[in-house]
């Protein structure tokens, strides 16, 4: 494997945790995103041999999904709910206040691979609204004035401070 996707055995591993069963397709590509982040051309290969299926249905659903990555994303990916509630309360500011503060656009990851910004349709947090979600944390009621302090907090974390 090349590219930081570790090797044929580590990629082998996470599909052993499956049957060889297409039923398994999505899973199985979840579970090499979460370890490496993004899915390269030579891991769906792999996954397409083990279960079964076309490279062509592998590349098709990890095409679909936004939540599924051809491209390596950043350790900390940050995702700014675009849905109606959070963009009538101001998501798209927040979007061009964190492209400021990283120097990146969406669906970018800066130079250093620590972060990617994502806008995403709804992260089912409305009451929150504008929620900003990083890896799993939740950041809810944001305004253009909290992200400075919300990826100083991001950076602090990565750094076990």
């Amino acid at each position: 494997m090349t590219g930081g996707m570790g090797d044929h055995k580590e990629v082998q591993e996470i599909l052993g945790a499956y049957p060889r069963d297409p039923r398994h397709l999505l899973a199985a590509l979840q579970d090499i995103q979460a370890e490496y982040k993004y899915l390269s051309i030579e891991s769906m290969k792999e996954v397409a041999r083990y279960l079964g299926v076309s490279e062509s249905q592998v590349f098709s659903v990890a095409t679909f999904y936004k939540a599924l990555s051809l491209v390596p994303l950043g350790k900390k990916v940050i995702k700014v709910c675009a849905g109606t509630a959070c963009h009538l309360r101001g998501a798209p500011r927040l979007v061009e206040a964190v492209e400021d503060a990283l120097g990146i656009r969406d669906g970018e990851t800066t130079e250093d691979g620590q972060f990617t910004l994502q806008t995403v349709n709804c992260v089912g947090a409305c009451a929150m609204a504008p929620v900003v979600v990083v890896n799993e944390r939740v950041y809810g009621k944001m305004g253009i004035a909290d992200i400075p302090g919300m990826i100083e907090t991001e950076r602090k974390d990565e750094a076990g401070e």
